[in-house]
């Protein structure tokens, strides 16, 4: 649920907050979420590879550093043209950096998509074409390669006195760029004096969602299981389970349902002025007090003229002026109820008209003065 906590306003003048007190809660306490949804199969996992290439094609916004020319000459001698970097003029290529992610099950000949941002001075991609670029890995071999037009999902345009520029012109995709020359297939069974396991890793650690993802495959695959932590569930593969009928038991077991506890907890982003309420927060009966000071400033200019006309004893002025008014608004002393649901909870926070200001700061009291039940996390 979303609620709106800006409230009366506070006063003329004052700029709003541009921010919301989000509340959420589950549409129903039975809902269930599948396994695969809340946990990471151990050992699968993608490999991340990267490469230095050049681009060319580019319309006078690429690079003149020596880098750019030392590859392009390079890339010239091994097609028969030999130079030096200082023949090597012009705008129209670029040195960039090239990045993508290897799959866990991305086999040879298989195409994966690519990631090209500039290194050097180089203003735009817009046209860029990517030469033939190795990609590697963290241990130096080369898993893919790399080639094709950079797709930058945007445009700019540039006049003598004027400019217009659509989105990020100096990273761009290439969807499919790279074929896989090597994979590196995830294994996720491990093998353990003569029995197979496989971990289960929570995204969010808990030891009651962790107990309950044990408890609904026992139900299936009674005594396979053991919660190691509140991260990690590891499951027994039965004899029974061929090789070849690993995939589905692994798919018997994770698209099973279980209730995710949520744990009370108060996130506030101070900067943007968001907070996020957990499910299962409460609060202490209290009483509040809600008030404090509105200041307007007001910046202007005043225009000073000579006093006498046709005179050369004075000059014309521009004059900046502040004016600034501080009023004191009553503060008063409301009391809240002891909240046990998110819907009470939002119910008491939005009947005092507190803006989101106003609402952090109450979380950081109701916390120091022992009344919130939940962890407060300020990011």
């Amino acid at each position: 649920m979303i609620y709106d906590p800006q409230g009366p306003t506070r006063g003329r003048g004052w700029a709003r907050v541009g921010a919301t007190l989000l509340l959420l809660a589950a549409a129903s306490s039975l809902r269930g979420e599948r396994i695969k949804d809340i946990v990471d199969i151990q050992g699968v996992r993608s490999n991340p590879l990267t490469g230095i290439g050049l681009v060319t094609g580019l319309a006078g916004t690429g690079d003149t550093t020596l880098l750019s020319r030392q590859m392009l000459t390079n890339v010239l001698r091994d097609l028969g043209l030999v130079l030096s970097p200082t023949d090597v003029t012009g705008k129209n290529v670029a040195v960039v950096m090239v990045t993508a992610e290897l799959g866990p099950f991305d086999r040879e000949g298989s195409r994966i998509d690519v990631d090209v941002s500039t290194l050097g001075e180089a203003t735009s991609l817009q046209g860029a074409m990517l030469l033939a670029t190795p990609l590697r890995g963290l241990d130096g071999q080369v898993y893919a390669v790399a080639q094709g037009g950079v797709s930058i999902g945007g445009w700019s345009a540039a006049g003598n006195q004027a400019s217009a520029t659509r989105n990020h012109q100096t990273v761009g995709r290439i969807p499919d760029g790279a074929i896989v020359e090597k994979s590196e297939l995830a294994t996720f069974i491990e093998q353990v004096a003569g029995q197979r396991y496989l971990t289960l890793n929570l995204r969010n650690n808990d030891f009651t969602t962790a107990q309950r993802i044990s408890d609904a495959i026992n139900q299936a695959f009674a005594g396979s299981t053991i919660v190691l932590d509140a991260g990690a569930v590891r499951v027994t593969v039965p004899g029974n389970v061929t090789q070849q009928h690993i995939v589905g038991f692994l798919d018997e077991i994770t698209k099973k349902d279980v209730t995710v506890d949520m744990p009370a907890m108060v996130v506030i982003n101070e900067r943007t002025g968001t907070i996020v309420v957990g499910e299962n927060v409460g609060i202490s009966a209290v009483a509040i007090s809600q008030g404090g000071l509105v200041v307007k400033v007001k910046e202007s200019a005043q225009v000073s003229q000579p006093v006498a006309p046709f005179s050369d004893a004075g000059q014309t002025q521009v004059i900046p002026e502040t004016t600034l008014g501080i009023t004191e608004q009553n503060a008063y002393l409301m009391p809240v109820a002891k909240a046990v649901t998110v819907s009470d909870l939002a119910k008491a926070l939005n009947a005092i008209g507190a803006s989101p200001r106003d609402l952090i700061a109450i979380f950081n009291a109701l916390k120091k003065a022992g009344a919130l039940q939940a962890k407060l996390v300020i990011m």
